[in-house]
């Protein structure tokens, strides 16, 4: 399955590359957390590429190894596919974010009170 050299796909380019229907598609974004895709400004699903890249594994283990859903998602999970270590990361990059951020704001409300000076 040749996935074009593109960052971002949208659900029909997506349902095409893997030679299933846009409705197949979006239950396989309910049913596996690794596939989450974003929203446009006009409420479009933009996929990221590794999200297409997850979608072409799940489609061979559900279609062609004849996997069952919790049987994907297990062979997902053990082999680090699911997306577990990108949300963590990303909770750990926002939280170090509003911690600086939480800093700076105390640091300019002591300013204006006249205590930082």
């Amino acid at each position: 399955m040749e996935i074009p050299e593109k960052l971002y796909f949208r659900i029909g380019e997506v349902a095409r590359i893997l030679g299933v229907a846009t409705h197949v598609v979006r239950f396989w974004e309910t049913e596996f957390r690794a596939v989450r895709p974003e929203k446009s400004a006009s409420g479009q699903r933009v996929y990221a590429r590794r999200d297409v890249e997850r979608l072409v594994v799940i489609r061979r283990l559900l279609r062609e190894e004849r996997y069952t859903i919790d049987g994907a998602r297990r062979y997902l999970r053990e082999n680090g596919l699911d997306g577990g270590a990108e949300r963590v990361d990303r909770a750990t990059a926002l939280r170090d974010a509003l911690v600086a951020a939480r800093a700076k704001l105390t640091a300019a409300r002591a300013k204006l009170d006249g205590r930082g000076e």
